[in-house]
């Protein structure tokens, strides 16, 4: 049939000719057990209810809209930060691009937070890097340090439980993956025999050049002891090895007991022959501790002692990408740079930053005492960071049907769970862990009333499925 002499097709595409399994989706959905879902899965502050700190949202917002500069609702001291941020911006507004390594004036006050931090140990603002997110670091790193190829082909070291953004690099970059285990039974602790191991075993076969160390853990929650983080160093001067800190949750710090030092300030107290030696690459962010600000991507890396002309090609890699976002380096200047105790906003600011932290360690012993209530769940202390890795025994017959079906066991009990009480966790086989083993990961991040709720019903599945599956 023809109209205006165009020919009249009938739709390829109709309700009659789609695919059946998504009509089915549609017609046949089953009402889940569950109201809502809970994602205790990632590290999102904010998105769990975690509060912004009042300051550094005046300043961003003066910063934003510079207008409010003017309005008496704000804080002289949040004005005053507004304004010299503002002054090193190009033509004064953070839709500016800045310099690729950063404002000159914000790595000046990461450099000095950082030798506050460290006890005045000196801290170069030329050895500053902003970066968006700590991510982009330390992948940027990783991109340096990848060479040759078959047996020449550069090995990186990383931990097992691991943060996946290392293994995913790793494999991108087409980098040979080295796991160490962390000792589950001395709560996720780092052993230098293993290390050893694991370098041994990998010089067969590639040319190990790195050694990647998160402390506070993720996903495992352990705080490293200040002797640990001298073995590591001496391991990695004897060896000849890279270091990476990646130190994101190093106000995440709750365990009695527990302290976090910096790898930069334990290398320069062991003396010249370790600090004029062993190159290092240390890593924050804005994203985790009390700030929470994962969306404003901020953060920065430290290297020390990098071949000068090393330096000038890194330099050069992260001028491809322009800047890191403006207004993350903004939030970043805040962090770094919080109000004084002769300022109007300190009392505040210090209320907010207590309360986030100390609700933060309530939640970590509440979530490791109620799972280790539960027959078959076994949970180590939660030191630090914002996650606990509980291992959980499975039935044989559980670890069958999830062969059967082509899953990992523990990614089969996580549907289960999330299928059933709508709580979203993360298998540990998307992180590394012991053959024979299984866990999950899980974030701490919930508010109380509603973490409470988690853990129950965590524990009423649990028990369910055990003895479904017995």
């Amino acid at each position: 049939m023809t109209e205006n002499g165009w020919q009249h097709h009938e739709r390829v595409l109709t309700m009659e000719t789609m695919n059946p399994n998504i009509k089915q989706v549609e017609y046949a959905g089953i009402k889940k057990p569950f109201t809502e879902v809970i994602k205790a899965n990632i590290g999102d502050c904010q998105a769990m209810g975690q509060k912004p700190i009042t300051f550094f949202r005046q300043v961003l917002a003066l910063c934003s809209y510079p207008d409010l500069l003017e309005d008496g609702k704000f804080p002289e001291d949040a004005k005053n930060r507004a304004r010299r941020i503002l002054q090193a911006c190009g033509g004064e507004s953070l839709g500016a691009y800045s310099a690729s390594q950063g404002i000159e004036m914000i790595r000046q006050d990461v450099a000095r937070y950082i030798e506050r931090r460290d006890g005045g140990i000196a801290c170069d603002p030329d050895n500053i890097y902003l970066s968006t997110g700590a991510s982009d670091a330390i992948v940027t790193m990783l991109k340096l340090l990848v060479s040759g190829e078959g047996r020449t082909r550069t090995g990186v070291m990383i931990s097992i439980p691991q943060y996946p953004l290392y293994s995913a690099a790793l494999a991108e970059l087409g980098a040979v993956q080295i796991n160490y285990f962390l000792d589950e039974d001395n709560c996720w602790g780092l052993n230098i025999t293993e290390l050893r191991r694991a370098l041994q075993e990998a010089k067969k076969h590639c040319s190990p050049r790195a050694l990647c160390i998160i402390n506070p853990g993720n996903p495992t929650g352990q705080v490293q002891s200040r002797q640990c983080i001298e073995d590591v160093i001496r391991f990695a001067a004897e060896e000849n090895l890279f270091l990476m800190s990646d130190e994101v949750y190093q106000d995440n710090v709750y365990a009695d007991g527990c302290k976090f030092h910096s790898f930069k300030k334990v290398l320069f107290e062991m003396g010249p022959e370790f600090s004029q030696k062993v190159e290092l690459a240390s890593f924050h962010s804005t994203s985790k501790c009390y700030m929470g600000e994962c969306g404003f991507r901020g953060g920065y890396m430290e290297v020390l002692n990098l071949d000068p002309e090393v330096k000038v090609q890194l330099t050069k890699l992260v001028s491809v990408r322009l800047c890191p976002p403006v207004p993350g380096q903004a939030l970043l200047d805040v962090v770094v740079n919080p109000p004084q105790p002769d300022e109007p906003s300190y009392n505040t600011f210090i209320k907010e930053r207590s309360d986030t932290l100390a609700a933060l360690a309530e939640k970590a012993g509440m979530t490791q005492e109620i799972l280790n209530q539960v027959p078959g769940i076994k949970c180590n202390p939660v030191q630090g960071a914002m996650y606990t890795f509980p291992q959980i025994h499975l039935p044989p017959k559980a670890i069958m049907e999830a062969k059967e079906k082509g899953q990992s066991p523990d990614m089969f009990y996580c549907m289960k769970l999330l299928e059933e009480t709508g709580i979203c966790l993360v298998p540990g086989s998307g992180f590394g862990q012991r053959e024979g083993t299984y866990h999950f990961r899980m974030t701490i991040l919930p508010p109380k009333d509603k973490l409470k709720i988690v853990l129950a019903k965590i524990k009423e599945f649990h028990q369910h499925f055990i003895e479904q599956f017995f």
